[in-house]
């Protein structure tokens, strides 16, 4: 018969836990420290070389640190420095060729002994590429042929026997998000850069404009002042909005005509025009605003439908809204 495996104990999972984690708490505070210090300088030059080179970042790394690299680089790219990874054993296999003499190479290695970056390294210094390391070694080979050198502080890895990549690829992790961040700054990388780089899932509908989704031109439902209700009600139903506005004679929108003001005015409606049944001063909001914004303008004021409007005055409507077109992109 098979015994059950004995269950470990909570309490010394749980602090088993909360170990790790303070180790590499007290490893990051070491690294923000030593940025104040020996590390600073060299950070600034990493950025500097980044900005001068003409051509991408390029971030390679073997085993763990060829996965932080991989992340490295995705940061770097989605907020406006081109970046890519190179996978360090492929590039002495051809992918050398990846790699102009208009990009920086930055290399990742805790030893600064990866043999799989040897052929790496010498493709820089062969062709004058920048190179900036980023090991734990002072005097190790990557970090004695770089331009740049990116130490990282001495820390202990926080596994209990101390080889595991633990601490050493945090830090390296959080560095290369400081670089990117600092970057991302210098650039003025605003919400609408950071978007065009995000258009799919949470994050794209999270910071999706309304002039992104709203409809405009020919499939704005719109009337001037004076218009008989039979024609409004054919610009209604036509456009399918179930709304209509109604513009002044400077061209702002001075008021809509919805279902509800059809309903409160069903007594001679045709005879009327549009500005004895229109809602007038009506909710509006600006095409640059965010899509969830308008949906929370939707929502608190209980309607379906928001006008974008252009300038302070007059309001000129420039595109209409749709709860459906928030919710078919994924805005919540």
């Amino acid at each position: 018969m098979k015994h059950a495996p004995t269950l470990p104990d909570p309490e010394r999972l749980i602090a088993t836990g909360r170990r790790v984690i303070d180790v590499e708490a007290s490893a990051l505070e070491l690294l923000s420290e030593s940025l104040a210090d020996g590390l600073g300088a060299p950070f600034a030059r990493a950025i500097e070389a980044v900005l001068r080179a003409p051509g991408r970042l390029i971030v390679s790394g073997m085993g763990k640190s060829g996965h932080v690299a991989r992340k490295i680089a995705a940061t770097f790219a989605s907020t406006g420095t081109p970046a890519m990874f190179v996978h360090p054993a492929e590039a002495s296999h051809g992918d050398l060729g990846m790699i102009t003499t208009d990009d920086v190479v930055m290399l990742l290695s805790n030893s600064g002994e990866t043999a799989e970056l040897s052929d790496m390294i010498a493709y820089c210094r062969r062709f004058g590429i920048p190179l900036i390391g980023i090991a734990s070694r002072a005097e190790s080979t990557l970090m004695r042929q770089s331009d740049i050198r990116l130490t990282l502080p001495p820390a202990a890895e926080a596994c209990s026997v101390g080889l595991a990549p633990t601490t050493s690829t945090t830090m390296t992790l959080a560095l290369g998000d400081a670089l990117a961040v600092a970057l991302m700054e210098h650039r003025e990388f605003t919400p609408e850069d950071f978007r065009a780089f995000h258009p799919g899932g949470r994050l794209g509908a999270r910071l999706a404009t309304v002039g992104h989704l709203m409809h405009s031109g020919e499939e704005l439902p719109l009337v001037p002042a004076g218009t008989g209700m039979g024609e409004a009600l054919i610009e209604m139903t036509r456009k399918g909005f179930g709304v209509v506005g109604v513009t002044d004679g400077a061209g702002a929108l001075a008021g809509i005509v919805t279902d509800g003001d059809l309903r409160r005015n069903l007594d001679g409606l045709l005879e009327r025009r549009v500005e004895d049944v229109m809602t007038r001063h009506p909710s509006t909001i600006t095409a640059e605003a965010l899509a969830s914004e308008a949906l929370g303008v939707m929502n608190a004021k209980k309607i379906t439908c928001l006008f974008a409007v252009a300038g302070d005055a007059p309001k000129r409507p420039v595109g209409i809204l749709h709860v459906h077109d928030c919710l078919r992109a994924g805005v919540t």
